[in-house]
């Protein structure tokens, strides 16, 4: 299984390479190979990504799998070492599931730039991408982690400079500036952990839990990571480059955004910040928790205001959002420190990957239709009335709606009880007032939830169809978003009515992080 996790990273990795030379000389018929061969290079891996997740063994997900280890730059102890666990398997498969939706949408909805000729840098972009992703979620020493964790953002900085819209460069630039100014303090952390440890291996660190560094040490290292992670997930107050990010980058650089980026940061704090320097975690565990709890709630307000009628919102700033909201269950659950709260983490981690993906994909297809994704300009006077123009984006625009508000069954819920679970009764050393706080502030984040997200199902999805809409002609769902957003609504189902799947998989891994196995 070493082999198949060594080649679902390589794959895209050359796949990004053969695209730097043409596939035709006739630039349209060029791009659109370039297209195919992405949804080929990104199907094969994900062919692999299931291929490993059938021969992971299942009754011992805390211990790693698919290793790879040897020695890379012997002179500072770096260490090319792979493996996946039950913590890191759920992450990859989305990955892979999410880059292959994307390629396939993008075969016939290219976001504007170059049009078909520019496709083939499209397409190695995605790739390359694709490759930075697997791997942070795959590699297991901590420069790795941080060449991984660096790689996604060039590409991720093109696709929005290059294929977004409004204000992309400069919002390309914001999203670019701050998450290299998070990853140069991160690299400090780990610089200090790995001089004072004598080794840059996360499963060594794992298993020594905070042991050989002192408790300066891992208050100033779990200060310097934090803050780097911090900014990816993005906690608040240091999220302000995400609804810009959002908002002008094109559809499939939000769904991947969204899906997958903003889990790098929050898989760091469980992987690396828990079990290393679990001394200087729980220092800023309730100051984490703080921030998760006004993120939460900042988080929904914002969205409210967008909602409102008037405020000229656009849909996918608002479900930018809404994503710092939802990720502040993820870091409420990760402060407690618990067991459950961790899962919970987790857990949220995945549900808000489909759902978020699936709802950006769907804004998308309504900007791409009504030329706007303005909530003012889609509903009009009386709604943009989607049940009866295109009843099926409607449905589907609803569902994920009500999923991403925590409607039990579905894949939000889970995480964010969990997490609330975790606040309410946290690890022993933490103020348990001041975490049950954070829990109420949680569930009044969770009725704010429902609240802007069924004014923007009235507001969309309802109305008169036969008050005079901004386009004449509206399609319903077409054959190739069916093929891109019904995995995402059919694993929505499935996580929700069965989260099982996911738990069995991540408690284990998470009682052995934490130390207790």
């Amino acid at each position: 299984m070493n082999a198949v996790l060594i080649a679902l990273l390589l794959l895209p990795l050359l796949g990004a390479a053969a695209t730097l030379v043409p596939f035709g000389p006739d630039p349209a018929a060029d791009g659109r190979r370039a297209l195919w061969f992405g949804v080929g290079v990104t199907g094969a891996v994900l062919a692999l990504t299931v291929a490993l997740a059938a021969g992971f063994d299942h009754d011992r997900p805390a211990r790693m799998q698919a290793v790879t280890d040897t020695d890379w730059i012997p002179a500072i102890g770096v260490r090319f070492h792979l493996g996946v666990d039950g913590i890191s398997l759920p992450l990859i498969v989305l990955t892979a599931l999410l880059t292959l939706l994307c390629a396939v949408y993008s075969t016939k909805r290219l976001p504007s730039g170059d049009g078909i000729p520019g496709a083939r840098a499209f397409t190695g972009l995605l790739l390359l991408l694709e490759t930075g992703m697997l791997a942070t979620f795959a590699v297991l020493d901590l420069v790795l982690f941080f060449l991984a964790f660096e790689i996604v953002l060039i590409p991720m900085y093109f696709l929005i400079a290059r294929w977004g819209s409004g204000r992309k460069v400069p919002s390309a630039n914001r999203f670019i500036l701050y998450t290299l100014l998070g990853s140069a303090v991160m690299l400090l952390g780990f610089l200090l952990i790995g001089v004072n440890a004598g080794t840059f291996d996360m499963t060594r660190l794992a298993d020594a839990h905070g042991s050989g560094l002192t408790h300066t040490t891992q208050v100033i290292a779990a200060l310097a990571i934090l803050l780097g992670l911090a900014v990816k997930a993005p906690a608040w107050p240091l999220h302000s480059w995400l609804p810009d990010a959002h908002t002008a980058a094109p559809t499939v650089g939000s769904v991947l955004l969204a899906g997958v980026l903003l889990k790098m940061g929050t898989y760091g704090l469980v992987r690396i910040l828990l079990p290393i320097v679990p001394q200087g975690t729980a220092t800023f565990a309730p100051y984490l928790g703080a921030f998760a709890a006004v993120g939460i709630v900042y988080g929904s307000l914002a969205c409210l205001a967008l909602a409102r009628p008037g405020a000229k919102g656009d849909l996918k700033r608002l479900i930018a959002y809404s994503s710092v909201g939802h990720m502040g269950f993820v870091l409420l659950g990760i402060a407690s420190l618990t067991q459950s709260g961790v899962n919970g983490a987790l857990f949220a981690n995945i549900g808000h990957g489909l759902i978020t993906g699936l709802l950006f994909f769907l804004v998308g297809a309504v900007k791409d239709r009504y030329g706007t994704a303005d909530l003012d300009t889609l509903s009009g006077a009386t709604g943009a009335a989607l049940y009866g123009r295109a009843p099926r984006i409607g449905a589907l625009l609803a569902f994920a709606a009500v999923a991403s508000l925590g409607l039990p069954g579905l894949a939000g819920f889970w995480g964010e009880l969990l997490a609330m679970y975790g606040a309410f009764d946290p690890a022993a050393g933490l103020s348990r007032p001041a975490f049950l706080t954070y829990m109420v502030l949680a569930g009044l984040g969770t009725l704010l939830t429902a609240g802007y997200l069924l004014v923007v199902v009235k507001r969309v999805c309802m109305g008169d169809p036969k008050q005079p809409a901004p386009v004449t002609e509206l399609p319903d769902l077409k054959s190739y978003e069916a093929v891109s957003w019904t995995p995402l609504a059919a694993l929505t189902l499935v996580a929700g009515l069965w989260p099982a799947l996911l738990l069995s998989l991540s408690d284990p891994a998470v009682k052995h992080l934490l130390g207790g196995g």
